[in-house]
C-alpha cells in the first residue's frame, strides 16, 4: 500500500501518474468511487472525498487500513491534507476532517511508502 498525500491542487495526481507508471484508466476517482471499489482499484484519487461521501452514507470504515491491506494491498491512495487552517465550523465538516485524518495515519504507518507533494515535487516521507 502507497500513500500520497499533500494539499489541493499540488500536483499529486500527476506526480503519482509518473512515479508509479499510472495510466488514467487504472485511476479511480474517490469522489465517485463505491465502497466496494476502494477494495478492487489500483488507484483511488480523492481519497479524502471517499470518506466524506462514506461518512455521508454511513460505511463501516472502522479497521479500514487493516483490510485494504489484506484485500488490495498494492492500492495507492491519493489524498488532500485536511489538518491545517481554519477548524470548521459545522459539526459534519469537523467529524470529516478528522475521520479522514485518522484514517490517513492509519493507511500511512501500513504503507510501504508515503509521500507528500507540494508544487508538484514530491517528498519521501517513509520507504520501508
Amino acid at each position: 500500500m502507497k500513500l500520497v498525500t499533500g494539499g489541493a491542487f499540488q500536483g499529486k495526481k500527476e506526480y503519482a501518474k509518473l512515479r508509479f507508471g499510472l495510466k488514467d484508466a487504472e485511476m479511480t476517482d474517490g469522489a465517485l468511487a463505491s465502497f466496494e471499489e476502494i477494495f478492487q482499484c489500483r488507484c483511488m484519487y480523492h481519497f479524502h472525498e471517499w470518506v466524506k461521501k462514506g461518512l455521508k452514507e454511513e460505511w463501516d470504515l472502522a479497521g479500514l487500513a487493516d483490510r485494504l491491506q489484506a484485500s488490495n494491498p498494492r492500492i495507492l491512495l491519493i489524498s488532500n491534507e485536511l489538518g491545517c487552517g481554519v477548524v470548521p465550523v459545522d459539526a459534519f465538516d469537523r467529524k470529516y476532517r478528522e475521520t479522514a485524518g485518522r484514517i490517513c495515519t492509519e493507511i500511512a504507518a501500513k504503507s510501504s511508502q508515503v509521500i507528500r507533494v507540494v508544487c508538484g515535487i514530491g517528498t519521501v516521507l517513509k520507504d520501508a
